[in-house]
């Protein structure tokens, strides 16, 4: 298929779990099909036996059976400097994001026909500077102009508005796979005005899922004085069995988790077979939960609102269908949670709508977002009743509209003073060394003053949430410029080019096995939902036949789990013939 190059913004939504696409298309926002059916791409990347490079379901089905060769949830590696092995490959998580990110852009140039260029990427509104800027870095390896790094509680808001014409004060509760953030946002005809953004960029469905499979583990250990933690196929398949639970609870109040073969130990098999019911799902998570109940007020009190001034609750994430958060919500703030929009969808439908505002098309609304976070420097000061040289000194306040520019004067602190060091902090601590250090520079050769000299520090706060900094020495008119790009994450630019020829290469050479691939994983689905039906039949029959026949039962079984799990769809036709032929020779 030939395509024409798009003037078109892609809106995309970089999820943990999974990953979406928005576009444009004949003057509705539109979340694109990655397979029939289905519009969330799992955020999963793996090698596959020929050593091609897999991206979305391929690579999540072959997560249990090989996870020392598939890599999942590096979203919550972003802005770190991480090392993740892919067979004999060493990545950065900026590398892997653009993987996925190259999957996105293939997946709607050949559902619209057009070739994509540029791209509006959200992001956690907790997500630091670093981690904006490693975004904004996977979009460029990717092949992507990224024209705007925007909250994903804002996109979700930029969503709903188009829906709503009344002015609204809404409360955006966004619990994904691996973030949560709560936002509080004015919707008017202006416009979208987030007041305020809290949450924890370490709390997420993820943690849901690590509390089961330790329930899962400790009953293991109990059961069969077995440590599961000791394989690591086991525990991927604990930790997937841990996900297949969390989402059962949501809609049933019991579930029986069952892991044939699980791992062998003392020369036998072990076998997991427990029914969690959802009071104990809702009591391990409880905590996690309280935490973002102490986010909700935290936001609440930054916009200077209070519950009573609240007109929507709109909950976005995939995590948020736990009905234990739908409950402390109500009773929290007694407002029934919405679901107006879908949870999955929204965030990438928001940013697409950005994009379309940013390419001149009418979509009918302005974005106004925040910084999460005070921006400051250190000063010497008066701290718990001492003198003391790392006090914080604020410059750019949490809940501040962006962009924005501020300044503060600063002195020198003694006669003939040549030199200013100037450390950045990001946080709310009035102790500076209790905040997150983004970054420093030395502003040398001072002009020979006396003590008191003013020294201007201004911070500019870009729409992307990038921080410039600038030192102007007030006598002279002496600058000094530091853009807060590199506080941990950055790549330069030899690495960036390399990393774009690299992500370029793998996609030529797998572009086609990508592609077969991708179908392949869209086209067993039913062939794999019938083989586990099958599954489930034969261990129902198992206990009416003898040892031997037992023994070989369970290998056919292993061989079709196999199948499944490989995605194979060769394997699981065989092995589901030799079971039909083995209850046929056995009548």
């Amino acid at each position: 298929m030939s395509h024409s190059t798009s003037t078109a913004i892609l809106g995309i939504d970089l999820g943990t779990t999974n990953s979406e696409v928005a576009i444009l298309h004949n003057g509705r926002i539109e979340v694109v099909e990655v397979s029939p059916g289905e519009r969330r791409l799992p955020s999963c990347v793996g090698l596959a036996d020929d050593g091609s490079t897999l991206i979305g379901n391929s690579a999540r089905n072959q997560l249990a059976l090989h996870p020392e060769r598939t890599i999942h949830s590096v979203k919550r590696h972003m802005g770190k400097e991480v090392d993740l092995t892919l067979g004999d490959q060493h990545y950065s998580p900026q590398e892997i994001s653009a993987m996925i990110l190259r999957r996105l852009k293939e997946i709607a140039e050949q559902q619209s026909g057009e070739r994509y260029q540029r791209a509006v990427i959200t992001v956690p509104a907790f997500f630091s500077d670093a981690q904006r800027q490693a975004t904004r870095e996977a979009g460029e390896i990717a092949g992507l102009s990224v024209e705007r790094i925007i909250n994903e509680p804002t996109a979700a808001a930029v969503a709903y508005e188009g829906e709503h014409s009344e002015p609204l004060t809404i409360l955006v509760y966004d619990l994904g796979g691996g973030t949560f953030d709560v936002s509080v946002v004015r919707i008017e005809q202006q416009g979208v005005e987030v007041l305020a953004s809290h949450g924890n960029n370490q709390l997420g469905g993820d943690d849901f899922d690590q509390l089961i499979a330790e329930m899962l583990i400790d009953h293991l250990q109990q059961e069969h004085e077995v440590d599961i933690t000791e394989s690591l196929q086991a525990m991927a398949r604990i930790r997937d069995a841990a996900e297949r639970t969390k989402l059962a609870l949501s809609d049933s109040p019991y579930y029986t988790v069952e892991e044939e073969n699980l791992i062998q130990h003392k020369g036998r098999s072990i076998h997991l077979s427990l029914e969690l019911s959802r009071d104990d799902y809702e009591q391990a998570i409880s905590s996690l939960i309280n935490e973002t109940m102490q986010a909700i007020h935290t936001a609440l009190d930054g916009a200077n609102l209070s519950v009573a001034e609240l007109d929507r609750v709109l909950l976005v994430g995939g995590s948020t269908r736990t009905p234990l958060i739908q409950q402390r919500i109500k009773k929290e703030l007694g407002i029934d949670p919405r679901f107006d929009i879908d949870p999955d969808l929204c965030v990438a439908q928001g940013a697409a709508t950005q994009g379309a505002l940013i390419n001149g098309d009418e979509v009918g609304t302005v974005l106004v977002d925040i910084t999460p976070y005070t921006f400051g420097t250190s000063v010497i000061g008066f701290h718990n009743g001492r003198d003391y040289p790392h006090c914080f000194s604020p410059i750019i306040p949490k809940n501040s509209p962006i962009p924005v520019t501020r300044s503060e004067a600063y002195y020198t602190s003694y006669d003939g003073q040549d030199a200013v060091n100037v450390t950045v902090y990001q946080g709310e601590d009035p102790d500076a060394l209790n905040n997150t250090e983004i970054g420093r520079y030395l502003v040398e050769e001072l002009q020979d003053r006396p003590s008191g000299s003013a020294i201007i520090i201004t911070f500019a706060l870009d729409i992307n949430g990038i921080l410039h900094v600038t030192t102007l020495e007030k006598e002279t008119g002496r600058e000094e410029e530091l853009v807060i790009d590199n506080a941990i994450g950055r790549l330069d630019e030899d690495k960036m080019v390399e990393a774009r020829a690299r992500i370029e290469q793998l996609f030529s050479d797998d572009e086609e096995s990508q592609l077969e691939d991708e179908s392949a994983a869209d086209g067993i689905d039913s062939q794999i939902k019938e083989a586990q039906q099958q599954i489930k039949l034969a261990r129902e029959r198992m206990g009416a036949l003898n040892e031997t026949d037992q023994e070989d039962l369970i290998e056919i079984i292993e061989a079709i789990q196999d199948g499944i799990d490989q995605a194979e769809e060769k394997a699981i036709h065989s092995a589901v013939e030799e079971l039909q032929e083995f209850f046929h020779y056995i009548e």
